[in-house]
């Protein structure tokens, strides 16, 4: 079924709902998904619907100019328009730790995500073997002080020659620059554990062992130019008690990690998340 998908925001006012199901279904339109929200404290609309095509009247490449013209000059928005038979190119960023590439490979096998991806880079070598067995491009661009930003430009060639959507930090310990993010504005998602800013430095875990927290957790977001501070997608949480030893923290925190991430992506991937500021409206 080839569907459109439409996000948007905009100052709240009366007529919205109404002006945008009206623009669909007076051009033959059949909508199979709707879902609004409304921040009173901001007083701002938001919206996504998705409708069939088969029969819609404007041509899909005309449907963005059309919309623009009628209704977002109108209301003042923002939106993006989708369509369902265009799969998202996605890169993948990792280092040393596999657990979050192993999840995410598995899940783009087993055909669970309608996602294409290219490649994956890394600034070691340690996961090449990884990539090798899921039949995926691997490139090293190992980073020093000195070379951060020549091997930066290198990934972003990559990244451009393949056309890619948007990236995945699966455990990439490098911290990107503002450049870099600029370029793919809320198209970067990151995975970290939720001590951040309570334990904070290379061992998160011991730290947290050492004080016997009660909850461990893990964070998937945007990144932004704020070190760990951009829009949140997904969370989760995991109950810890005096038994858990540092071990056993660690591979818990790894199976929040993967959950995490991978559910950040499929929302991501199914245009679920509209950010509005440093906060994200995720629809159902």
């Amino acid at each position: 079924m080839l569907t459109a998908q439409l996000l948007l925001y905009c100052p709240d006012r009366p007529g919205i709902i109404a002006d945008v199901t009206g623009f669909i279904t007076v051009n033959r339109g059949n909508i199979v998904y709707l879902d609004q929200h409304v921040d009173h404290v901001e007083n701002i609309f938001f919206m996504r619907t998705d409708w069939q095509l088969t029969d819609f009247l404007i041509p899909r490449d005309k449907i963005n100019d059309y919309f623009e013209t009628l209704y977002a000059r109108k209301y003042n928005m923002s939106f993006k328009l989708y369509f369902s038979d265009i799969k998202p190119r996605m890169a993948i960023f990792v280092s040393k730790m596999s657990h979050c590439l192993y999840d995410m490979l598995a899940r783009y096998t087993a055909g669970e995500w309608n996602v294409e991806i290219p490649l994956i880079i890394s600034n070691h070598e340690n996961l090449r073997h990884v990539a090798d067995r899921f039949g995926i491009p691997f490139h090293f661009l190992p980073v020093t002080p000195e070379t951060k930003a020549q091997q930066e430009e290198r990934a972003c060639g990559l990244l451009q020659q393949e056309r890619i959507d948007f990236i995945v930090l699966g455990r990439y310990m490098q911290v990107l620059s503002e450049r870099f993010i600029a370029a793919y504005p809320n198209k970067i998602i990151n995975i970290h554990h939720s001590f951040l800013p309570a334990f904070v430095g290379a061992k998160p875990y011991h730290a947290a062992f050492a004080r016997g927290v009660k909850i461990i957790g893990a964070t998937s977001h945007y990144v932004t130019t704020e070190l760990d501070a951009g829009p949140i997608i997904e969370q989760d949480v995991a109950r810890i008690t005096h038994k858990d030893t540092v071990d056993d923290l660690i591979q818990k925190g790894k199976d929040l990690e993967k959950i995490v991430l991978s559910r950040a992506v499929q929302k991501h991937l199914e245009h679920k998340c509209l950010v509005y500021k440093n906060k994200t409206v995720i629809f159902n």
